[in-house]
């Protein structure tokens, strides 16, 4: 079920932001989202709304800072956007799968890869405080 637009502008608000509508439009978006999307992709997807380039982006950045959007590069210098769900497939960190041949990327479980920690690895790994990037070829590509 889509949330409603009150319920997008209390995320915003709550996290120490003005609601505006160039902030819901980019919540919405992420939220419909099945994949993490990159500043190119949203300017595609609300350019018709009237939201220009750097509106957007200067949105993401203060969702990001006030820790309602996770942001990623996932190895090919392209920031790509969550929106941060507690609880859900997209909540914290999980691993990303990015195929080689036509550049998906696609969101895994997390119990899809298995981190141990062990002698000589840094805490951040044994406190689960690292990022997981596959490569590979997708289904549609092999």
């Amino acid at each position: 079920m889509q949330p409603k637009l009150a319920e997008f502008q209390d995320r915003i608000r709550s996290a120490g932001l003005r609601s505006t509508a160039p902030r819901v439009a980019v919540l919405r978006e992420l939220e419909d989202a099945t994949s993490p999307m990159s500043h190119a992709d949203l300017v595609d997807a609300l350019g018709d709304e009237g939201y220009d380039r750097v509106t957007i982006y200067r949105n993401l950045t203060d969702l990001t800072e006030a820790g309602l959007v996770v942001r990623a590069d996932l190895g090919d210098h392209v920031w790509r956007f969550e929106l941060k769900r507690a609880g859900e497939e997209h909540g914290g960190n999980h691993p990303h799968f990015t195929c080689t041949d036509c550049g998906t990327v696609a969101c895994l479980p997390e119990e899809s890869v298995r981190i141990a920690s062990s002698k000589g690895v840094p805490r951040a790994v044994s406190q689960r405080a690292v990022e997981v990037q596959l490569r590979g070829l997708c289904d549609g590509c092999n």
